[in-house]
């Protein structure tokens, strides 16, 4: 009994010791989720039509409209189904980058500025036009992201890169009375800002925009980084205000973004390692 007297406390101080080593084990993961900024809440894999996926609008009714960035045909993924409903044609094949929703029309944009519009897009025989914007002439240009303003009756177009302007993003207006955007931007977003600094490498890496959304119920709007993924949230005037960094295991190569009216956030990725996807994802926001 004497003997068992002596090993019972050597056994609780082991047990002791395992214990705290399996806590700092797991406090590692519980810090990681609280970093990350960001939960995704559902994510739906999408069929190979869509590997090149590169803009989405919400409809309504958990439906979904989708370009990808080859083929001038629009697609319509229902969220419920987890199907492709319907395809509506509308160019030819081309490097088509956004698509946008006001009312029943639908915008679509070319990388180099051109923008599509689709009149009663869900219709039999929808009428489509096509827009030589003045953005469209200026060189070395590449516009990747678009949204609708309806407040203002306009679309946003987020410029991805630029010839000889290596230090700022522009973003442009297009505005749907005059069918054409100003040949200045509506705002420029400053590599050089503060939001920035923990974005490693040279400052005219930091940020290439690929989509633009504006929040339905803050106002605030949301430019989406493909390349290196993350989140830029800057005021109406285009203020950065918070920088949210994606993990790259999360999102292979987001190109699309939209919400729905109640402000819930979808991001689609294009296919990399596994199939394309639409993700519904909450944000953890530092500022508001």
């Amino acid at each position: 009994m004497k003997n068992l007297k002596e090993i019972i406390p050597g056994i609780l101080i082991l047990v002791a010791g395992i214990l705290v080593v399996l806590s700092f084990k797991q406090k590692p993961s519980e810090q990681q989720m609280t970093d990350s900024g960001y939960e995704i809440i559902k994510k739906w894999e999408l069929p190979e039509i869509l590997n090149e996926i590169s803009g989405i609008a919400y409809i309504g009714d958990h439906r979904i409209a989708c370009v990808q960035d080859e083929d001038g045909e629009l697609f319509v993924y229902n969220l419920k189904s987890s199907k492709v409903e319907k395809s509506i044609s509308f160019a030819g094949g081309g490097d088509y980058e956004g698509i946008t929703l006001l009312g029943e029309d639908a915008y679509v944009l070319r990388s180099d500025g051109v923008i599509f519009e689709i009149s009663d897009f869900q219709d039999k025989s929808p009428e489509v036009k096509k827009y030589l914007t003045k953005t469209h002439q200026l060189p070395g240009i590449n516009i990747e992201g678009l949204c609708a303003d309806s407040d203002n009756n306009r679309l946003l177009l987020a410029v991805k890169e630029r010839k000889n302007s290596p230090l700022y993003k522009e973003i442009f207006a297009f505005d749907l009375n005059t069918k054409d955007s100003n040949e200045n931007p509506l705002y420029k977003v400053a590599l050089e800002d503060g939001v920035f600094e923990k974005v490693k490498g040279k400052k005219e890496k930091r940020f290439s925009p690929g989509e633009i959304g504006i929040h339905p119920k803050t106002g605030e709007h949301y430019i989406l980084d493909g390349s290196k993924p993350k989140l830029l949230i800057t005021a109406k005037d285009g203020t950065p205000k918070e920088l949210i960094m994606f993990q790259s295991r999360d999102f292979g190569n987001p190109e699309g973004l939209t919400f729905s009216p109640e402000g819930a956030l979808y991001i689609s990725n294009e296919a990399e390692d596994e199939p394309a996807n639409i993700l519904h994802i909450t944000l953890n926001r530092t500022s508001n």
